[in-house]
């Protein structure tokens, strides 16, 4: 009952609305992070990623928790139609990246489909003037391990290649938020 109990906590950050997050119009702040794909760690740079097209950067509070199982299971569903738009993915969170090499490879979730990537001190998500909570003592994801680590408000930005935040999604559950991302960024390719 606690576990179901303590689950059903961890999911109601999906519902938080973004209050401060930036807007679109706004420059999207550079990062550079470790990063897993597929279970590989590697340096993930936004700035690089950027001179490919349009990033989708999601930020979402833990890997193996309720909503983020079910947001990075939808992006890896709709990895196909991102591409189709020009848009890569990357999902960013405060887990360690021994948990974001799980995660990643996980074909549950990520399936290898888009890389993750460790904000372990929330400066990332900061720098997008998303919350971030501490963590909370005890806390444990679906699996029955300890999560350790604080969460981000659960955020997705567009990023256009030119660094401008064209769309900002929040405050909508973990699905709609990745239908919201595609959404956008189909208009974003669209108005080429």
């Amino acid at each position: 009952m606690k576990r179901a109990l303590f689950g059903l906590l961890v999911s109601s950050f999906v519902v938080l609305p973004a209050m401060a997050a930036l807007k679109a119009g706004d420059p999207a702040p550079d990062f550079t992070a470790q990063a897993s794909l597929a279970g590989s760690g590697f340096t993930y740079s936004l700035q690089n990623a950027l001179k490919k097209g349009p990033v989708v950067v999601y930020f979402y509070p833990s890997a193996f928790t309720g909503g983020c199982n079910i947001q990075a299971h939808t992006f890896a569903v709709n990895f196909d139609k991102f591409a189709a738009a020009g848009a890569s993915i990357i999902g960013v969170s405060l887990d360690s990246i021994e948990r974001l090499n799980d995660f990643s490879k996980d074909p549950n979730y990520c399936a290898g489909k888009f890389p993750t990537a460790s904000d372990p001190d929330g400066k990332i998500a900061k720098s997008f003037d998303l919350s971030v909570r501490d963590a909370q003592a005890g806390a444990k994801d679906t699996r029955g391990v300890e999560i350790g680590h604080g969460f981000a408000e659960r955020t997705t930005f567009i990023v256009t290649s030119k660094g401008v935040i064209a769309a900002t999604v929040g405050g909508v559950a973990p699905a709609d938020n990745v239908d919201k991302a595609l959404a956008a960024v189909q208009a974003l390719s669209a108005g080429k």
